[in-house]
C-alpha cells in the first residue's frame, strides 16, 4: 500500500514522484498484465512515461468526481440526483442495506460502529421511450410519446470512514482497471492468434493434399474452392498473424499493448458531463417545465463500453433498516 498512500494520498505532486514509486508502479503494472514482460529487455523504460501518464489520468480523474452527497432518508427529496436515482427515500436506505461492499466494510474493524461512511454510488443509466399520458396546452392526452430515464445495478465502492482515503483508493481501482483494459486485449489477441494458427493448419492441409493430388470418385464441386483461392485465404491469414507478432516477439508485442493503453489512459477511462431534466416518474422535460428537476450526473465511461453514472455518498449506518427488518417485512408481504 506504500504506492497508493504515496501517489494517491495528496503528498505528491502531479508528474514528479520519486524514482522508488515510479519503480513500484511500473512493477505493479507488469504484475498486473503479464509478469513475463520482465523477460523483454528494457520493459522499466518502455513503461516508465506510460505510467506516469496513467497515474496523473487516475489522479485528475478521480478528483474532478463531485462532492460529497449526505444520504440520509431527509436528504432524498433535498438532492434531485438522489431523487432520479432511487425510487424514494426508503429503496435508497435498503439498498445501501443490501450493498455487500458496505457490509463487508462495516463488519469488520475499520467499519464497525462508525457513524459515517462514504463510498463512491455506482448505476447504469438508461433511457427508453414509452407512449403515456401527457398535460398539452390545458388537455390531458393519451398516447404521447415521452422518454424516461432510469437507474439500475445500484452499487457501493470502496467504502471507507475518512473520504480522502474513500478517494484514493478510488484512484487505485482506477489505476487497476487501465491494467484491466490492457489484460482484456492481450487475452484476445491470444484467442485470435490461435484461431488463426488453427485457421491457417487447416488451410495449409487443404493445400498440401490439392498439391499431392488426392484421389477421390468423387465429382468435382464446381462451387467448392480452388487451390488458388485456398492459397489466396493462406496468405491472407498469415498476414493477419504477422500482424499479431511472431511468436518470438509475443512478449514484446505484449509490452506494446500495455504502455499504448496506459499511454492514452485518457481515451480508455473518461468521465463525461449528463445534464437532464427530468419531471414525476422521471419523464424528461424541457428545461424551464413546471415541476421539472435540473440536475447534472457524472458518467464514467470505458473503451469497451461500459459505463455507469458515479455519485459519492456520505452514509449514516444507523439509518439503514437491519436484516430483520427485510425479513419481517417480506414475512408480512407472504
Amino acid at each position: 500500500m506504500k504506492l497508493f498512500q504515496s501517489i494517491f494520498g495528496g503528498r505528491e505532486s502531479i508528474g514528479r514522484y520519486p524514482e522508488s514509486l515510479i519503480e513500484m508502479a511500473i512493477e505493479r503494472t507488469v504484475d498486473g498484465t503479464d509478469p513475463r514482460l520482465r523477460l523483454v529487455p528494457g520493459y522499466r523504460k518502455r513503461l516508465r512515461a506510460p505510467v506516469i501518464h496513467a497515474i496523473d489520468h487516475v489522479v485528475a480523474l478521480v478528483d474532478g468526481i463531485p462532492a460529497t452527497v449526505t444520504a440520509r432518508f431527509e436528504d432524498y427529496r433535498n438532492d434531485p440526483r438522489l431523487s432520479a436515482m432511487f425510487a424514494s427515500g426508503e429503496e435508497m436506505l435498503q439498498i445501501f442495506a443490501r450493498d455487500r461492499a458496505l457490509s463487508d466494510y462495516l463488519s469488520g474493524n475499520e467499519g464497525r460502529g462508525a457513524e459515517r461512511v462514504t463510498a463512491l454510488l455506482m448505476a447504469r443509466r438508461e433511457e427508453r421511450n414509452i407512449l403515456g399520458m401527457d398535460l398539452v396546452g390545458d388537455q390531458v392526452r393519451r398516447d404521447v410519446a415521452q422518454v424516461t430515464v432510469s437507474f439500475s445495478g445500484h452499487h457501493l465502492l470502496e467504502p471507507q470512514t475518512i473520504e480522502e482515503e474513500c478517494r484514493r483508493f478510488l484512484k487505485r481501482r482506477a489505476f487497476d482497471h487501465l491494467l484491466t483494459l490492457a489484460l482484456t486485449q492481450i487475452a484476445e489477441a491470444r484467442v485470435e492468434r490461435a484461431d488463426l494458427t488453427r485457421q491457417r493448419d487447416l488451410l495449409q492441409r487443404q493445400l498440401r493434399n490439392m498439391k499431392r493430388g488426392t484421389l477421390s470418385f468423387d465429382r468435382p464441386d464446381p462451387g467448392g474452392p480452388d487451390a488458388a483461392g485456398i492459397q489466396a485465404e493462406f496468405d491472407a491469414v498469415s498476414r493477419q498473424l504477422q500482424a499479431l507478432g511472431a511468436d518470438a516477439g509475443l512478449l514484446k508485442a505484449h509490452l506494446e499493448v500495455v504502455a499504448e493503453r496506459l499511454a492514452e489512459a485518457e481515451r480508455q477511462l473518461w468521465s463525461e458531463d449528463i445534464e437532464l431534466c427530468l419531471g414525476p416518474m422521471n419523464i424528461l422535460r424541457d428545461p424551464g417545465a413546471p415541476s421539472a428537476r435540473v440536475m447534472v450526473l457524472q458518467e464514467l465511461q470505458t473503451a469497451r463500453g461500459a459505463r455507469a453514472v458515479v455519485l459519492p455518498v456520505a452514509i449514516d449506518p444507523r439509518d439503514l433498516p437491519h436484516q430483520e427488518d427485510f425479513v419481517s417485512a417480506a414475512q408480512r408481504y407472504l
